[in-house]
């Protein structure tokens, strides 16, 4: 019985909630004109006055010597990553600290491995959402979502952080505003790690879209709602990507840091294998999400099938979860390509396929030892792109249907790393591209020194994982 109270109390405070913000009448939200990258908080809540209401929640300080818990909050794959490189930071420094994470979108395959070796617990409810992450691009997206169960589950998950921040556990939200709303409104000490947003995307071009005109009338690539979400003093940490973004948010008395970059921690030297010498060598990232993963899958390899090259060209298709290697392999028959025995002896391969001077190696879980000893990217990802530009790999990219990687998706992602990933209208784009690309080695390193710039040294995790236990240890 207490139990259904205590449940029915919890549904009641969230609709309250949600029905309040709503509702707040004179001003309206700012409208909003992305690119095309996702960005979830378009459409799961109207939060445009969602800051009004930080009185509403007391402060919980309840963090004491025996009750030390961090609950990370996390809502896409690179989001993801970028938690898992936190946590592993966390775990490394106070191996006794108890962590736990959810994902509030997709199933979080990311910290599997974790969960399995028993130093990290999966908390709340995983939804598979059928549009990716994606509802806010399409009408269709946002309807499957909602009928898929997108709006329970995120109750239930509000529930589990609330009742976590009321047991004295520390909330880090990793992410965008979904992640930022569930920590403010849990009532709790909070941290606040923005991985999606850089102004680099608009301050370092000349203004073309309507967008860049609206982040420059506000001064910054964060909405006036979630700068106002990191200003209460339960905000104990925000972290941004870059300096520059830093910049703008101190201007709206946001205390904010760039501690430098999660994404670019993890990856160790690696030496090239002496039998790759006689090939040129470019790596394929067609995304993780399907449909659309396999769809990318077979336009960037039409493309590469155009390139004209003196030299055996070899291309690693780096590939997570999805698609299986199943089903590249099927494709690859398809086109009339030949499973072939590897002549790469000293690399750890799952598969390779041949077809005239043109071979394809494939592998799972790859991309971080690959990634260091290929010339140029063949990238319709996300965080793997930036990644892989942050490694000094110039890299072209094809835009498709989406629902992710379209046209704006691209042209965000070229204007965030510089211009060392470069959109293609088509297959015979690309394919010159990379010949230039190849050809071009002065091209190439000065692409190289741009990518390195702007997605920062390694170091982020730890710094920001040692800002955390300050803040546990200063209850």
């Amino acid at each position: 019985m207490v139990k259904r109270i205590r449940k029915r109390d919890l549904i009641i405070e969230f609709l309250q909630l949600i029905k309040g913000i709503g509702q707040k009448k004179g001003k309206k939200a700012a409208p909003r004109f992305e690119l095309g990258i996702k960005d979830l908080q378009s459409s799961a809540l109207p939060l445009g006055h969602a800051a009004q209401r930080v009185k509403n929640f007391s402060p919980l300080d309840r963090i004491s010597p025996k009750n030390k818990n961090v609950l990370v909050l996390s809502n896409g794959h690179g989001e993801d990553l970028i938690a898992l490189r936190i946590l592993q930071a966390l775990h490394r420094l106070k191996p006794e600290l108890k962590l736990e994470v959810i994902s509030l979108v997709g199933e979080g395959r990311t910290f599997l491995n974790a969960i399995k070796e028993r130093w990290l617990i999966k908390s709340g409810t995983s939804l598979r959402l059928p549009s990716g992450g994606f509802s806010n691009q399409s009408i269709t997206g946002f309807i499957q979502d909602m009928c898929a169960g997108f709006l329970w589950v995120n109750f239930k998950n509000w529930s589990s952080v609330r009742s976590a921040a009321k047991d004295g556990t520390f909330i880090v939200a990793v992410g965008d505003v979904l992640p930022l709303f569930f920590a403010w409104s849990s009532g709790g000490d909070y941290a606040f790690i923005g991985t999606p947003k850089s102004d680099y995307t608009w301050t370092t071009f000349k203004p073309k879209l309507l967008s860049d005109f609206y982040h420059s009338l506000k001064g910054t690539e964060w909405e006036p709602w979630e700068w106002s979400l990191m200003k209460p003093f339960r905000c104990k940490i925000v972290a941004v990507r870059d300096k520059l973004t830093a910049r703008g948010l101190s201007k709206k008395n946001v205390r904010v840091i760039a501690p430098g970059n999660p994404m670019m921690d993890g990856f160790l030297p690696v030496v090239r294998p002496i039998n790759l010498k006689n090939f040129r060598r470019l790596i394929l990232l067609c995304g993780s999400r399907m449909p659309e993963a396999m769809a990318n899958f077979t336009r960037l390899l039409n493309a590469i099938e155009q390139i004209e090259s003196k030299t055996p060209l070899i291309i690693f298709v780096a590939i997570g979860s999805e698609p299986s290697i199943q089903l590249l392999e099927d494709s690859l028959k398809n086109k009339g390509y030949k499973k072939a025995r590897s002549p790469l002896i000293e690399m750890d391969t799952d598969t390779c396929f041949e077809k005239n001077d043109l071979r394809l190696v494939l592998g799972v879980g790859k991309f971080e030892e690959w990634s260091r000893f290929v010339e140029v990217g063949i990238a319709n990802a996300g965080t793997a792109t930036e990644q892989l530009v942050g490694l000094g790999v110039p890299s072209v990219s094809l835009p498709g249907k989406g629902p992710q990687f379209k046209s704006g998706f691209a042209i965000r992602q070229s204007r965030l790393l510089g211009g060392s990933v470069i959109p293609c209208q088509n297959s015979f784009e690309l394919s010159k591209t990379v010949q230039l690309l190849l050809h071009d080695s002065l091209l190439r390193e000065r692409l190289s020194v741009i990518g390195k710039r702007r997605m920062g040294k390694s170091g982020g995790s730890e710094a920001l994982a040692k800002r955390i236990l300050q803040c546990l240890h200063s209850k």
